[in-house]
């Protein structure tokens, strides 16, 4: 990892985040491993986003919901149609099967096949992959470097602008707080000694 100080920095982040288990300490360091190289602003955006969508586990999780919801949401029969077929949804089960897992989640057949074709693991056949950390910290920095959760990458809102960095993964929603969280892991990175080469 690309921390000189990796004490200071978790010293930081216990400041305003409260006591760390031991599942959140490594949730970090298997991030930061993967983001090494990355700018700062990439990384505390990276890690706010994490802290947010997992629920401040650190953990991949899997997307709230069971079966039912799952199929309403996502199944090419459920209630939204156009949004299965966007996700590449095409067959009954595929919205249970190929529901929100990683990080941030990934969602839908199409994209756990393209995380498949980059990095060689059965994403396809066996989604739960998704939930290893090594696997959901690799995709998601690929899918946040390249614009592949929306259209939207790093590079189009960072540096400068923590709010529209949401965009990268959902729009708007909690854009504000996430930008908090951004800024607090950019202190604690700064703190930490982050050096991209």
């Amino acid at each position: 990892m690309s921390l000189s100080n990796p004490a200071a920095f978790f010293a930081e982040v216990r400041l305003d985040h409260g006591p760390l288990n031991t599942p959140q300490v490594e949730g970090f360091n298997a991030l930061l491993t993967a983001m090494e190289g990355w700018p700062v602003s990439w990384v505390a955006y990276g890690l706010g986003t994490a802290w947010h969508e997992t629920a401040a586990t650190m953990q991949p999780i899997k997307e709230f919901g069971g079966p039912k919801y799952f199929h309403k949401m996502y199944d090419p029969k459920g209630q939204n149609p156009k949004l299965a077929a966007r996700l590449g949804n095409r067959l009954a089960g595929d919205g249970a099967k190929y529901a929100g897992r990683g990080y941030p989640q990934v969602t839908g057949r199409a994209n756990y096949e393209r995380a498949e074709k980059v990095f060689g693991v059965p994403f396809g056949t066996n989604p739960d992959l998704m939930l290893k950390a090594e696997n959901a910290a690799k995709v998601m920095i690929h899918f946040m470097e390249r614009g592949l959760f929306t259209g939207k990458k790093l590079s189009d809102y960072l540096p400068g602008d923590y709010v529209g960095a949401r965009r990268v993964i959902n729009g708007r929603d909690k854009a504000e707080l996430i930008a908090g969280y951004a800024l607090s892991f950019e202190a604690a990175l700064s703190a930490g000694g982050w050096q991209a080469p």
